[in-house]
């Protein structure tokens, strides 16, 4: 069950619009329901904020569409990675509003805007090549209800394209570094503001790149402070955890106004 649903669900009781045991009958679904293939964690909402989301690659059509059918009628802004186009033309046969990006191979799906946070998630890649995983990170870091800006190829072959853009990188609440090649992009964007970043190391390179591994171990051994790395290509994890850092900050914004009131 999404956190808004069961929000409204207790506002709803609150001002005796429903009463305590029909409020029961809609949440009264197990947080895990079990079928054939799959194991739904229906309160995942609740518990981190997003609903879970869909891992495609390796799943066929048939198990996507049913894991999806089963979420839409409670949840909102699902999100499917690394999901093929094939895959994604199956599931507009449902009848459900889908969105789809071919190049980041993300589709969201039952999209509901939701007011965006204040702080501000930064993507900067490296390369236009890198563009595909950065475009994962920043589709799901929206989809989680955060306002994103993006920076593309401005990587330290020509640093001052960076350079010129520092006020926007002194905006950003966090600031997620999306590069291949020998992934020093994180460094510098470390080394240039007090902001937390997240670093992406892409498999974009030639040989000797071993396919993101270079890009990896030097974004691992950054001598700038407040840089983590996920793993290569995961644009998702990191788009996923730039947007529980900005909620974080959120909250404590929140609660600092609340206590002045």
């Amino acid at each position: 069950m999404n956190r808004e649903i069961l929000i409204e669900l207790l506002q709803q009781v609150q001002d005796k619009e429903l009463t305590v045991d029909q409020a029961l009958s809609k949440i009264k679904l197990e947080p895990l329901e079990k079928f054939n293939h799959s194991l739904i964690d229906r309160h995942r909402a609740i518990r981190k904020g997003h609903p879970e989301v869909i891992y495609c690659e390796n799943k066929n059509s048939n198990q996507i569409s049913e894991i999806i059918t089963r979420l839409i009628p409670d949840t909102y802004n699902i999100i499917a990675t690394r999901i093929d186009i094939e895959k994604v033309e199956v599931l507009r046969k449902l009848s459900i509003k889908i969105e789809y990006n071919n190049d980041a191979r993300i589709a969201i799906i039952n999209r509901k805007q939701f007011t965006k946070n204040r702080g501000m998630i930064l993507i900067v890649s490296g390369g236009t090549s890198d563009i595909p995983v950065a475009e994962e990170a920043a589709l799901t870091a929206e989809a989680m209800g955060n306002r994103v800006e993006r920076l593309y190829d401005v990587g330290v072959a020509g640093l001052h394209r960076l350079l010129s853009h520092l006020k926007l990188i002194d905006e950003a609440t966090v600031i997620i570094a999306v590069a291949g090649m020998e992934g020093a992009l994180a460094s510098v964007v470390g080394g240039l503001n007090d902001k937390p970043v997240i670093a992406v190391p892409t498999s974009i390179g030639y040989g000797a790149n071993f396919k993101g591994v270079s890009a990896l171990l030097t974004m691992l051994n950054s001598c700038a402070g407040g840089i983590t790395v996920v793993n290569i290509d995961n644009g998702f994890g990191a788009g996923y955890a730039a947007g529980l850092i900005n909620k974080q900050i959120e909250n404590l914004a929140n609660k600092i106004i609340d206590n002045k009131q």
